[in-house]
Formats: C-alpha cells, structure tokens, sequence
C-alpha cells in the first residue's frame, strides 16, 4: 500500500472532530491501543469523545453523588452518539473549612480546577464535555474552564439538599445552625440542643439547602444558560435530577453537531443575565467574584459597576434562606429558575443562545410565574433592591460588596468606631470574650486574596455576632468574603485589600467609619494628610503559607477584578 492507502485505511473517523487526532493515521497504532485497552472498540473510535468530568469527594456532601449522577450523564452520551470517558477534579467543602486555616484554600481551588480541566481536555483532544460540580468554588472553576476552552460545554451540577428539621421547624438550613454557637455562649439555646440540631439539619447529600454560594452558582449555571431548565434548583436526591444528567448527555451531542459553543452562550448579555438573577435571588455575594473571573475567560466585560447599576433596576424577588425564609427546593417547586426569569423578564437581554439550542426567549414562551410567599413580583418584591450594592468611599477606593437583602433596614446607615484585627481568629476570640461593644465596625484586614492568602470567608465570625443577637449593635468590614449563609451588616471585598497597601490597612482603632448602603458608600474619618502619614515605613503583614497558597499569593489579582490570576505575570 502507498502511504495515503495507508492513512486511508486507518481513518478512523471524520478529521474535524478534535479526538480524530489520537484515532487517525498509520502514526496512531500506540494512541489506539492504548484506547482499546480502555475497553473501546472500532466502533467507538469512530464516535466523538465526551469528557464527563465530575468532582466526586466523599468528604464533601454536595460531591458525594456525583458518580451516581454522572453514570446518567454517560447513558445521555451513549444515546446521542458519542463515547463518554470519565475524569474527576479535586472538591473542598467551604463549610468544613469555615473558621480555621483550611479556608484559605477554597478560592484558589477554583484556579486549580479551571487548568486541571484544561489539561485533562486539551491533553486528550476531546470533542465535548459535560461538568459536574457541586459546590462553591467547583461550579466556577468548571464554567471558566469551558469559557477557556470553547469546545461544546455543559454543565450539571450535583443539585441542593432537603432542609432539616430543628425545632419543629421543616425549613431549617445549616445557615442558621451556623449561628448556635453564638447563641450557645449567650445562653439562649443549651449545648444538648445544640448537639441534636446538628444530626437533624443535613438529612441528605447535596449543597447546603439554603442559597448560599453553592445553590447561587448551581442557579448562576441555568440563568447563563450553560445548563438545561430545572437544573439549578432540582434537589440533589430527586429522580429529577437524575433525568436532567441523562438529558444533559443528549443535549451535549446536539450541541456538538449544530457546533454551539460556551462563547456563543456567555457573551456579554448573558453575564449581565446573570447579574439580573443574582440581585433577583439575593445570591452569595462571592457570585460577584466568579461571575467576573468567568467574563474574564469568556473574553466579556464585566466590572462592578455593572453589578451596582442593575442592582438598582431590579428586586430583591426570592424569600430565600438566609435573608428570607424559604430553602432552594421551595422555589424549585414555586417553579425554580424559569418562574424568576420569567418573573423578571422585562430586564433580561432573551435574545441570547442558551445550551437547549434555543434562545432564552424562545425557552421562557412556555413558562408562567405564579407569585407567592416565596417568589414574589417586581410590584411586590421583597425588596425594592436587587440583593446586593456596592460601596465605594475612601475606605475601599475600587469597591466593596454587601449582600444588602440580608441586612436589617435599620442597619443600612451605621456609624461606629473601628476594632481592628489582623485575622479573623482575633476577631473570634475577641467577639467571644465580650469584648466588643455596641457601636463598634469591626474591622478585618490581612484576609483578602493576596493578604490571607486566599481570602477567607468570616462566617465564625458573623455567626458569633448573628447569634448574640448584635447584628443591630455592631458592623463588620473585611478585605476577605463571607460565606453565602451570611446576613447582616457585613460588608467584604475592601479593595485594595490591606496587603496591596490599600486604605484598610492603615485603620486603627477608634477611628470613626461610616456605612451607608442607601447611599452607596463607605467611609473613614482620616484625612488625606493622615493617611499618608500613617503609610510612612509601612510593610504589609505577611502571613506563612505553603507552596500552593505561595504561588496564589504570588499571581492573585484584586478582588474587584474576580480575583482571578494575573496574566501579565505569566507572559
């Protein structure tokens, strides 16, 4: 045979397919093997490959079904014609790692997640992926990663859990157990109760049953249009779920024949999608972060100010835990995401694509909202804001966040004496001694991204002041994050943070700083002339970390630009 009757031969299956790299050629015999000692035959080399890249962790309760669930994904594939192949990222529980050293990983996590996609698909060649995240930072990291990449994408995360029941309480989410200690060390509640509400409030696995920042990702995913309707509220436990992974593996084939792409669904619009359904649902406000490092993958703009402009356009419309009343898998039966968009529609860009193959016009023709206690009307919001502003003043010249549904209206002006603190341990400890009093701004510096490094969420420390009940006594303020179980005057991402020898850095205590949510703005009584005394001779604190959090530390950018790894410093 000639050469090309050779090539001929081994012509495995169609050369525009990706994978055809690793099927095709005379050069390919120890590329083929290798795939039929995976168990594939001849038949499945001529079918394209789909990664099914799950996050299976039995440490992580949100992780905990994924392979189940990606074993529907793989049947998905097979019925729509392509070859499934199994791949695992790594997953951290932000929740067990609340309140200690551990948290300083969680966000860097999702950098590592993002490349580890990256390798495993551009290593392989694949033709097409579905995702299955679960929590926090998973769900992020996998959506940068198929904005990164652009071959056909979708996502399925593992889904919320059923609340618990506590006290009689059938709604009961892990965001208010957070706050037991709190009330534990105020004597409102004894340590028994304590320890039986903790075996009472996780009955199942998935995300934690409140929309904290696993639920407001895993809903981020469907209102961008990266997952199928239903996906982002549909409980973890439920054969609902299971029929959206098995959909989900058709849906990806279909995507991959009529060549629909992550960039074709996360433009601009879709961003801004998704900032209408996080002010909408009151989400985390670390959603501000990975949606900005997600735009920045897709190559959109996305900045805060955007989030503030919209924030003014559109209510607060979900009673949702924990600035409301309801867990996810009530509004997954008031009718989940399509019911919010729809109840909101007149804000939304509908013209984008979404990964049905249709526009989001076209998906919400056949959806109606029924307004109730859980989700209400842009007439009759739950408030008249969407969920969260953005300050700006002298304290945090490029921007601090603040989940605004979550905080008391008679909280939105305060005005106190800061407490300084270098970390959130001393905060802790300083809460728990009796320590701080009224009329206080707890101040929280050193945690941000370059600072913590990894920028800590500070959910001990405002469960502590939640459950003394102080949350209308003292304020907190803080270059690190707080988790989505957060509520109360809390306000984070100070940028630039303490470390970038932003402002923060130079608050001492007795300082006067004024909050003002209404008005937008956050403030410090220093002069200029002061500030700039008090920077003379500065060095910035620099706490010990390991090689991973090193070279974060090394690579990090602000919080207001997503905290995402600065790309000028790898060129």
């Amino acid at each position: 045979m000639s050469d090309r009757k050779y090539e001929a031969f081994f012509q495995m299956k169609d050369p525009a397919y990706r994978s055809s790299i690793l099927t095709n050629g005379l050069g390919r015999s120890g590329q083929r093997a290798l795939l039929y000692a995976t168990g594939m035959d001849q038949e499945d080399l001529k079918k394209p490959f789909v990664a099914v890249i799950g996050s299976f962790s039995e440490m992580v309760p949100g992780h905990t079904h994924l392979r189940e669930l990606a074993e529907y994904v793989c049947q998905g594939v097979i019925e729509g014609g392509g070859v499934p192949r199994r791949s695992e990222t790594i997953a951290i529980c932000d929740g067990l790692c609340q309140g200690h050293e551990g948290m300083r990983y969680p966000l860097a996590s999702r950098e590592l997640i993002a490349d580890s996609v990256e390798m495993v698909v551009e290593a392989h060649h694949f033709d097409a992926m579905v995702l299955l995240p679960g929590c926090d930072k998973i769900i992020p990291g996998m959506l940068m990663a198929a904005a990164r990449l652009n071959i056909p994408a979708i996502l399925i995360p593992g889904g919320p859990m059923l609340p618990g029941n506590v006290g009689g309480n059938p709604l009961f989410c892990s965001s208010e157990l957070r706050e037991f200690p709190g009330r534990v060390e105020a004597g409102l509640i004894t340590p028994q109760y304590m320890a039986q509400a903790e075996l009472d409030t996780l009955p199942t696995v998935g995300s934690c049953a409140h929309l904290g920042t696993a639920n407001s990702m895993c809903m981020l995913t469907e209102v961008l249009g990266m997952s199928l309707p239903g996906a982002g509220t549909a409980p973890a436990v439920s054969n609902k779920r299971k029929r959206l992974a098995k959909a989900s593996g058709r849906a990806v084939m279909e995507l991959l024949r009529q060549n629909i792409r992550p960039r074709d669904i996360l433009t601009r619009e879709a961003m801004l999608n998704g900032v209408v359904g996080a002010m909408a649902t009151g989400s985390s406000t670390n959603l501000v972060l990975h949606l900005m490092a997600i735009a920045k993958e897709a190559g959109v703009e996305l900045n805060l100010s955007d989030f503030d402009r919209i924030s003014r356009q559109v209510p607060f419309v979900c009673n949702l835990q924990p600035s409301g009343k309801y867990p996810i898998v009530s509004l997954d039966g008031a009718g989940g995401i399509p019911a919010v968009l729809k109840t909101v529609e007149s804000r939304l860009y509908t013209q984008v694509m979404t990964c049905t193959g249709k526009t989001l016009a076209r998906l919400l023709e056949g959806y109606e909202a029924h307004p109730d206690d859980v989700l209400k009307t842009m007439e009759h919001p739950q408030k008249p804001e969407g969920g969260i502003a953005v300050l700006y003043g002298n304290l945090a010249p490029r921007g601090a966040v603040v989940k605004q549904s979550g905080v008391r209206e008679d909280m939105y002006r305060f005005t106190g004496k800061a407490r300084v603190f270098d970390s959130m341990e001393e905060a802790d400890a300083a809460i728990s001694a009796d320590t701080i009093e009224k009329g206080t701004v707890i101040v929280i510096r050193y945690e941000g991204p370059k600072g913590g490094p990894g920028m800590r969420e500070m959910l001990s420390t405002t469960a502590l002041i939640m459950g003394r009940g102080m949350d209308h006594d003292v304020a907190l303020v803080t270059d690190g994050r707080f988790s989505g179980a957060t509520h109360g005057p809390c306000i984070g991402h100070v940028s630039p943070e303490a470390a970038s020898g932003g402002p923060i850095a130079f608050v001492r205590d007795g300082d006067v700083i004024h909050i003002d949510i209404a008005g937008r703005s956050l403030t410090v009584e220093i002069s200029e002339e002061e500030l700039e005394r008090r920077k003379a001779g500065w060095k910035p604190l620099h706490k010990p970390r390991m090689n991973a959090l090193a070279k974060y530390a090394a690579l990090v950018t602000s919080a207001d630009t997503g905290a995402v790894v600065d790309q000028t410093k790898l060129d």
